[in-house]
């Protein structure tokens, strides 16, 4: 079956650092291309790091030289680090892996494993 598990949120103050992990299972990860997407309740989804096969990456402008995206074979889970973080970085963070060489929109329910997503909380 498969699942996605995300996890290591949590409440921080401005400017200090957390470290998501997206763990998968029922399917290798490393063979997919891999994204974290966040959503902020109320408000747009959006995709704001990927990690492809090829180990090429991607950042929103919002995140970069913030966040880095990695990936850990042998554990079947991606991750996340997210330094200096800010207040508007608060949000629900997701994964999922890319589709057909895109991505899925934020949530899209043709894909239909999806996680409870991990609440990060910065505060200013």
């Amino acid at each position: 079956e498969v699942q996605l598990v995300e996890s290591g949120g949590g409440s921080v103050q401005a400017g200090g650092s957390l470290r998501l992990s997206c763990t998968a299972s029922g399917f290798t990860a490393d063979d997919f291309d891999m994204g974290w997407y966040r959503q902020v309740p109320g408000n747009e989804c959006d995709l704001v790091s990927t990690i492809r096969t090829d180990g090429s990456t991607s950042y929103a402008d919002s995140v970069k030289g913030r966040f880095t995206i990695s990936q850990d074979n042998a554990k079947n889970t991606v991750y996340l680090q997210m330094n200096s973080l800010k207040p508007e970085d608060t949000a629900v963070y997701y994964c999922a892996p890319g589709a057909g060489g895109g991505w899925y929109a934020c949530l899209d329910p043709t894909f239909a494993y999806w996680g409870q997503g991990t609440q990060v909380t910065v505060a200013s």
